[in-house]
């Protein structure tokens, strides 16, 4: 009863070229030779998305002067904190892009009618494959009825309406004439018919058939030229399509092989390429929100709108949220007939029909406007080198007024109730720096130079830089001759922890938790292992040329109460320092923040969509995320509302450049303020734009030790420029009336709306939910003035330091015992920080503190455990053990009295030893899922472990001597792993994509492999140790090694480096 697409025989039809109307069509449908040559060409060539880098510092969709397409009036919503992104990649088993056609019927209703469909593996068809469904008559049960979207381009906006209808209309007749597939095509287009924006006709139909009752009995596919790139193939499956044939990036790609753009490929292959491409790319997006099937994801409508009215929005796209309103169907119409008049105007020939260049994802002199532009650029960088107050203002200007010109939600704001006092009365600029930060990028996306001239600024001026998650160099953490200091006061931990250790996270004014990142929200990142050299590996704790990946995810972040478990690990593990979440502003922001507030978070960061990034890809650059605007304004609301606002401080980031911007930024909620892309051209970044691609020229984004030597930023330039939005700052707050930042947080009424600003687009806007006042108490506080109440001071861990005293102070060996009960969170992480603090990394000798405990341990035990600690269990421990393991031994052992067999039970929970660095850790039973998930460092012995074993693994030795559960080492790049497999088991249940399964053989491994399961034993008496032992020529052959290909690799060229050097 199931039809695969794919065994439909098919008679062969050539694709037809119109070369006369193909660049007609082009500028109809919108195309620019940026969507040409940066979209379609590299998925047509390399089967992937194109990745890009930097932030979008263009206007959104409502504000271009442009006109737009449909999509681009849409962000994707992505998971934070509530739910976790996936990752399609390393964990493919769970993930499907396969949909089926046809009528759905009621799912417990067992008929043989209910399961006759039409199967596609990806739903992103070629001409061939909609010709084979348009013409499959092989079974009564598939009826096909075509229904153009096109309108009478004369009738303007009332046509365009009434065609709509009249689809609508066509789709419920075909249905009642036993259709259950129909096609909307935009072919055909002339001067008269102009193409309805095919996400207008799909949604229309879609929720108009639910309306009627009637949607479960057919399915939805668009014959479009319109979509090109990811985003606007997600938004159609997003409201209600099943398949979807871009039939004019076909004819593009042929054009591209007729003229050798695209190489080694022939026409059917390129396709298939371009159609992997975006499969790949849908499933991303669905990640990104936690989906894992676009069956599941199709007709969710996962968007938010931004800039389209409520009217559109209930009739055409219903239940979609819409915060600021915008335009029409009237603008709408006005956008696709700017396009059609363009390419049909005096009936020009194809030679005259020059596409436009674009300009989106690069500054072009004729494309898109730039916030960052040459000039822009030239005038900030003068200022600084130079300390040119008057330079720096001419730049302010220019940025304050493109930003006025139709270029942000921001620049749509004027002040208002002005109150003028004398500047001498502000707060000086040496406070307000204060509250001034850099942004997270790591030591590994920019050069050593670049991080830690960051820092020296910052630190200069006692404001604060972020070490990004590329950990941190210890020889950072204390001053050097001169004063200067390249300690990064925030140290990030984001889903891969890299280089997180007790002694990292010792040396922090504050620790920022990473939930996600502006320009990729609900993704993680790679850095290749050729960019992975010895000093990034030092810092990461990784293996030299190992790849690393950051997963989507927090392994131990799936919900609210987990995050509130991860602050309470941070809190343990550096009791001074504050805190800090990052979100990226989405609707519902708000009620995330108040979650975290609760969590117990002390500052939560709102990220804008338009922050830099090193590497991302460009669907997200561009579709996922929204303006600060939108997020501070709605987590202010939400905060003060829920009374939250006084117990938490509120920060925000994205592509704020001047004075102006922080005042906006003030006004609407925050106290801190981010900065990164604006410093990294005080540097000298000129924006190339080539970050990801480890050529820039400046020696900013580079590894390559010749670019970098070309940097010529200093600690100076970033001060300078710190100076001069501070002064700006000062100047704004004069104006309004304000002494301190503090006074100035939250004061909307000192903004609003710009009514000299007027476009036919903008002038639908309204921007009353942001500048909303709230109807509070005279007394209640828009800002934070208390710290949030932790609870560490009931750990046990006090009565443990008050009785280590020898043992912390003069490095006697002590032992002590203690009851543990599940209530007892991160124990070990307050002792770890107190050794990190008098003794760094080094830590104490082996064994010094020994902390014997019986009972059932709570989350995180051992977290962050530094060297001579060594932490025994008698008993079992709960999710997350080992978390950050910095070098301490956990022993996990089944009391004496115990009579289960431990290699049967599980004795430890979900995500042990995640992100552990160093140390080892014995376990007499099972443990749970994704069992040294992100180890760099750690050896460790159990006996049996669940799903997604060893994941990300770049370091350290795991020894299983028991059953594995399916998809061991995916993202495995480093480190070993020996699997004791006498089921025969293991080889379906492991992820084989880099792995090399080996035979125990050589010497040093078998010396390696016994001498770990003789620790085990003398560590935890474990009957099944003793087993193997005593029987090792028995066991030794059912053992499997597991060998990383890219960890082999790097190991053959440090090799081959020490030979050279010798």
């Amino acid at each position: 009863n199931l039809v695969h697409l794919k065994n439909i025989p098919y008679n062969d039809c050539p694709l037809f070229l119109d070369e006369a109307s193909l660049e007609k069509r082009k500028a109809v449908f919108g195309y620019t030779l940026e969507d040409i040559n940066t979209i379609i060409l590299p998925m047509g060539q390399h089967a992937k998305e194109p990745i890009g880098s930097m932030g979008a510092d263009t206007p959104i969709a409502v504000l271009s002067e442009r006109p737009q397409l449909l999509y681009n009036y849409f962000k994707q919503l992505f998971a934070q904190v509530t739910n976790p992104p996936l990752d399609g990649i390393r964990e493919e088993l769970i993930t499907d892009i396969s949909l089926t056609l046809g009528s759905d019927y009621n799912i417990f209703d067992f008929t043989e009618k209910n399961c006759r469909k039409l199967k596609i593996q990806n739903p992103v068809i070629s001409k061939e494959d909609l010709d084979k469904i348009k013409n499959y008559d092989a079974s009564p049960d598939f009826k096909v009825v075509s229904i153009p979207i096109l309108y009478n381009i004369v009738r303007g906006h009332n046509g365009l309406e009434e065609a709509l209808d009249n689809i609508l209309s066509e789709a419920e007749k075909a249905i009642d004439t036993g259709a259950n597939i129909i096609i909307l095509s935009d072919r055909n287009s002339d001067k008269d018919r102009a193409p309805i924006p095919a996400l207008l006709a799909c949604s229309f139909v879609n929720s108009g058939l639910q309306r009627l009752g009637k949607r479960s009995k057919l399915s939805i596919i668009i014959e479009s030229a319109e979509p090109r790139e990811v985003h606007h193939f997600a938004l159609l499956f997003g409201f209600g399509a099943s398949a979807i044939n871009p039939y004019l990036v076909n004819e593009i790609i042929a054009e591209q092989i007729e003229e050798n753009d695209i190489t080694e490929y022939t026409f059917d292959e390129a396709i298939k390429n371009y159609n992997k491409a975006i499969g790949k790319g849908i499933l991303k997006v669905m990640n990104k929100i936690g989906i894992s099937t676009l069956n599941s994801y199709r007709c969710s409508q996962l968007f938010e709108c931004i800039g389209i009215n409520t009217k559109v929005v209930d009739k055409y796209f219903p239940n979609t949220p819409t915060r600021i309103q915008g335009i029409g169907l009237y603008e709408i119409e006005k956008e696709i007939s700017k396009r059609h008049k363009k390419a049909f105007q005096n009936q020009q020939v194809a030679a005259n029909l020059d596409l436009e260049i674009g300009g989106e994802y690069r500054w072009r002199r004729d494309g898109e406007k730039h916030m960052f532009n040459p000039l822009s650029i030239a005038k900030l960088q003068k200022s600084v080198r130079n300390n040119e107050p008057d330079t720096y203002k001419e730049f302010a200007k220019m940025v304050n007024e493109q930003s006025k010109n139709l270029m942000t939600i921001r620049g749509l704001f004027e002040f208002s109730n002005y109150d003028p006092i004398p500047i001498e009365e502000v707060e000086p600029w040496t406070e307000i720096v204060k509250r001034f930060k850099t942004g997270a990028m790591s030591y590994g996306s920019i050069s050593k130079e670049a991080h830690e001239n960051l820092a020296v600024a910052m630190n200069r001026i006692g404001g604060k830089s972020n070490s990004g998650e590329g950990g941190e160099d210890v020889d950072r953490f204390y001053k050097n001759k001169t004063g200067d200091w390249r300690n990064s006061a925030i140290k990030q931990v984001a889903s891969g922890r890299f280089g997180v250790t007790s002694n990292y996270l010792t040396n922090a004014q504050e620790i920022q938790i990473k939930m996600a990142q502006g320009a990729k929200p609900g993704e993680g990142g790679q850095l290749p292992g050729p960019k992975v050299n010895p000093s990034i590996a030092k810092t990461r704790n990784s293996t030299p040329y190992v790849g690393l990946i950051s997963p989507p995810p927090h392994h131990d972040i799936y919900s609210i109460e987990d995050l509130s478990q991860l602050i309470y690990d941070l809190k343990s593990a550096n009791r001074e320092a504050r805190i800090n979440v990052k979100l990226v502003s989405e609707v519902g922001v708000g009620t995330v923040a108040a979650g975290v507030a609760k969590a117990k978070a002390d500052v939560i960061l709102i990220s804008g969509f338009d922050g830099g990034t090193g590497a991302s890809p460009l669907t997200s650059l561009k579709h996922a995320g929204l303006p600060w605007e939108l997020g501070i304004a709605e987590a202010q609301q939400t905060l003060v509302m829920n009374d939250l606002r006084n117990r938490i401080v509120l920060e925000c980031d994205g592509q704020l450049k001047t004075g102006r911007d922080v005042a906006v930024a003030c006004l609407l909620g925050a106290e801190e303020f981010g900065f990164a892309t604006a410093p990294l051209v005080a540097s000298g970044c000129i924006m190339m734009r080539v970050c990801h691609l480890n050529t820039c020229p400046v020696g900013i984004a580079t590894q390559n030790p010749e670019l970098r030597k070309k940097f010529k930023g200093k600690p100076e330039h970033v001060v300078n420029y710190m100076y001069f939005v501070a002064e700006e700052l000062r100047s704004i707050m004069a104006q309004l009336g304000f002494r301190t930042v503090e006074e100035m947080v939250g004061q909307v009424q000192k903004l609003d709306r710009n009514a000299a600003i007027n476009h036919y687009k903008s002038a639908g806007i309204d921007l009353t939910p942001i500048l909303h006042q709230m109807d509070v108490p005279n007394n209640t506080k828009f800002y934070n003035t208390q710290k949030q109440q932790h609870h560490i001071n009931d750990s046990v861990e006090f009565e443990i330091i008050e009785k280590a005293h020898p043992a912390l102070f003069r490095k006697e060996k002590i032992s002590l015992d203690f009851p543990i009960h599940n209530t007892d969170r991160a124990v070990g992480a307050i002792v770890s920080n107190e050794i990190s603090k008098i003794y760094g990394a080094e830590g104490l000798p082996q064994n010094t503190l020994k902390l014997n405990f019986t009972g059932s341990a709570g989350q995180s035990f051992g977290a962050f455990a530094t060297k001579g600690l060594t932490m025994v269990v008698n008993g079992n421990t709960n999710d997350y053990l080992g978390k950050g393991l910095s070098g301490a031994k956990l022993i996990i052992k089944v009391p004496d009295k115990s009579t289960i067999e431990p290699e049967n039970n599980i004795i430890t929970g979900n995500v042990t030893l995640y992100g552990a660095t160093s140390g080892e850790a014995y376990i007499n039973g099972k443990a749970g899922e994704r069992f040294c998930v992100r180890n760099s460092g750690a050896h460790a012995v159990v006996e049996g472990i669940g799903d997604h074993g060893c994941e990300y693994m770049t370091g350290g030795v795991a020894v299983i001597l028991g059953e594995v559960g399916r998809n061991f080492g995916a993202g495995m790049s480093g480190g070993i792993a020996y699997i004791l497999d006498t089921n025969k088991t293991f080889e379906k249940n492991c992820n084989k994509e880099a792995l090399n399964l080996l035979p125990v053989e050589e010497d040093n491994d078998i010396q390696q492999l016994k001498g770990l399961i003789e620790s085990h034993y003398n560590a935890t008496l474990s009957p099944l140790a003793q087993r193997i032992l005593e029987n090792w020529e028995q066991y030794l052959p059912d053992f499997i090694k597991i060998f990383p290909e890219e960890y082999k690799q790097a190991l053959l060229r440090l090799e081959q480096e020490k030979l050279q050097t010798i």
